[in-house]
């Protein structure tokens, strides 16, 4: 892939403004943008504010003919905003950015902007589904939906824009669909679906098989393959058993799942204060019987609520009113760009929160930062 700098990447946003009043480039804006996100500005009026203050130093990356743009530009120039060529730029930079291995878990997973929500207006919150790289901790891509119902349709469109070549796919219930088992596979990658009571009856049958063959009653026909681990801390004992088994002949709808190669089981057990809490999740998996590939693949899908968590502690997305227009989507996709280029630095090892803090009161270390973006 030829190197580019994110400025040239974001270069290729079409501007659909009316020429005779373009002031401000849009490529300036959208940059202006990032980068206040990055250093603390949390609203459009902050990223003025943040922009005016530093506007020499915002000439080294950006021409400015006409100075710095007010709040209203910059909120209405996100309202116009294509976000499907936005997502264009954003997928583009990342994976020159990420370097995705082979391998590697790819989770997918939706969150709900709640600020979004317009009562008054009729107007859903947005529902945003997401997929993120567990080797590198980087947002790859998202698409909007109007309700959490809707990932069902999301996914698949989803995986159209990333590139998803020889690494595990993981989805919860939700997605655990034969249309998406089947576009995963398409797009040359494995799974590890979970599955609950939306596949009433392969749920029943999966919970039925590990109950006949747990850890006092193996039964060698089956081979099942067994990795255990265990977390001790703060009063607190976690313990985790993964099984997995590819002697899946008895199951009669095998052959509805593309590629389907095993079944798997994780038991999660919490021991604390006395008390003893077990709970089993099952999954369908297109992985060998890999008791140890099964472990990280669940492992690392858990990640992806770390990033939603981070998007509502260190950029409180939840508590943004944005609900005009492109807004929301585009705004979620600014959070995204502020994360991935924030997770790039590897040696820093504060949280994003506090990290966002020093871009804001450090030149020194928003510079660092954005040296990450700027150079090929």
């Amino acid at each position: 892939m030829e190197k580019k700098t994110l400025i040239e990447i974001l270069s290729s946003i079409p501007d659909i403004r009316q020429e005779a009043k373009v002031r401000h480039n849009l490529v300036d804006i959208i940059f202006i943008a990032i980068v206040a996100t990055l250093a603390n500005a949390e609203d459009w009026a902050l990223m003025e504010i943040f922009a005016t203050e530093n506007e020499e130093w915002l000439r080294k990356y950006i021409t400015l003919p006409n100075g710095i743009p007010s709040h209203d530009t910059i909120e209405r120039a996100f309202k116009w905003i294509d976000p499907k060529m936005f997502l264009k730029s954003f997928t583009e930079w990342t994976e020159m950015v990420s370097e995705i291995t082979k391998c590697g878990v790819v989770a997918i997973d939706g969150k709900t902007m709640r600020g979004t929500h317009d009562k008054i207006n009729g107007k859903k919150a947005l529902h945003i589904v997401s997929a993120w790289f567990s080797e590198t901790g980087l947002v790859l891509g998202q698409v909007k939906t109007s309700e959490k119902s809707n990932e069902i349709t999301a996914i698949p469109e989803l995986l159209s824009i990333i590139d998803v070549t020889g690494c595990v796919v993981t989805i919860d219930a939700m997605g655990t669909q034969k249309d998406i088992a089947a576009k995963i596979i398409e797009k040359k990658a494995d799974y590890v679906l979970a599955l609950k009571g939306n596949q009433k009856l392969l749920h029943e049958d999966i919970i039925e098989f590990f109950k006949k063959n747990d850890d006092k009653n193996f039964s060698a026909e089956y081979n099942i393959q067994k990795y255990s681990e265990k977390d001790q801390g703060h009063g607190r004992i976690e313990s985790r058993s993964y099984y997995i088994s590819s002697r899946i002949d008895w199951l009669e709808s095998r052959e509805e799942w593309k590629q389907l190669n095993s079944i798997g089981m994780v038991v999660y057990t919490r021991e604390e204060n006395g008390e003893k809490k077990t709970e089993k999740r099952y999954y369908l998996c297109s992985i060998g019987d890999d008791a140890k590939k099964f472990a990280y693949a669940v492992r690392k899908h858990w990640g992806i609520e770390s990033m939603h968590w981070s998007l509502d502690v260190s950029f409180n997305e939840d508590s943004k009113r944005t609900r005009k227009d492109n807004s929301p989507e585009n705004l979620s996709l600014l959070h995204k760009f502020a994360y991935n280029i924030l997770k790039l630095d590897k040696n820093e090892k504060k949280s994003l929160r506090a990290r966002r803090y020093k871009a804001g009161v450090s030149r020194k270390y928003l510079e660092k930062v954005i040296a990450l973006i700027s150079e090929k």
